[in-house]
């Protein structure tokens, strides 16, 4: 448990360090915001045996960590500043830390780089794109035109009326989207679903909105497209074919950065990590093994 300090009090968070490698330390940042570490324990089985070092996390908010209410914490300078007393306290720095975010983690792990960088050895922002806005208009005018037209109908009109916790809704957004868009495979792991059960609704939709079908939370108007030809330490981005995000964008961004890979996974969505396993965890090894040997 890692304190943590914030304008209203001091916290604890959950980290489990796996393995030890003095030059390659790798931090996962989950998704959600609030979904917690459960759904990346699928890294337990391929990192150990490569030797690599890795942390599991939950942030503030989530799963084992504390769970405070105070809706002032749930901003992004407010978490990457967590992630900073994180990586001191386990005794990261630039000779060895990669930090891995997925998702919100991917936004978390860019906005930490755009303030950090000089503490990271290498970057990796896997299934996330650099822009909400951008994320949003994927999910309307790309992902949207492929569901059934009376079953939009019905989550638009859910989503008006503010009935977005009627069972009905993630019913629908289930099979309709997430089992197309979020984790393809036919039955979903169950660190998945402990992932899933386990998220904190209420900071999910302070910072999200109610789904993952577009963004409407505090994450909505964010974007760091801009920013991107700052970051200089070898960057890698993963995307899927079926992803929530457009994977042609994750492939640009690995333009903009300085020195820039894309990992495309074309069995994957979401959680390419799950669905398409061995591309995505091959091809995350080569970063990792590459960037330590100094390539």
């Amino acid at each position: 448990m890692v304190p943590i300090q914030t304008p209203v009090g001091t916290f604890k968070v959950w980290t489990k360090r796996f393995g030890n490698n003095p030059t390659i330390k790798v931090l996962l940042l989950h998704g959600g915001p609030a979904a917690g570490h459960e759904y990346m324990e699928c890294f337990e089985s391929f990192f150990p045996e490569q030797g690599i070092e890795f942390y599991e996390y939950d942030q503030l908010g989530s799963s084992y960590a504390d769970q405070p209410t105070d809706s002032s914490l749930w901003t992004t300078e407010r978490f990457v500043e967590e992630v900073e007393q994180v990586r001191k306290a386990l005794n990261l720095d630039k000779s060895n830390f990669y930090l891995l975010g997925h998702s919100w983690g991917g936004i978390l792990a860019l906005e930490y780089a755009l303030k950090y960088q000089d503490n990271l050895k290498g970057l990796i922002i896997s299934n996330m794109m650099a822009s909400a806005p951008d994320y949003g208009k994927y999910a309307d005018s790309v992902l949207a035109k492929q569901m059934d037209p009376k079953v939009l109908d019905t989550i638009h009109q859910l989503e008006k009326r503010g009935a977005t916790s009627d069972p009905k809704y993630m019913e629908l957004l289930t099979t309709h989207y997430y089992n197309q868009h979020i984790c393809r495979l036919a039955e979903w792991p169950e660190p998945v679903n402990r992932a899933f059960k386990h998220l904190n609704g209420v900071i999910y939709t302070m910072m999200q909105g109610p789904s993952e079908f577009g963004i409407s939370g505090r994450l909505a108007n964010w974007d760091r497209k801009a920013d991107l030809p700052k970051i200089k330490v070898p960057t890698l981005t993963i995307g899927g074919q079926f992803d929530t995000m457009d994977p042609e964008h994750m492939k640009w961004i690995s333009t903009q950065v300085q020195k820039g890979s894309y990992l495309y996974c074309p069995k994957g969505s979401h959680m390419s990590m799950w669905d398409d396993q061995q591309t995505y965890m091959n091809g995350l090894i080569k970063f990792i093994r590459d960037v330590d040997g100094g390539k």
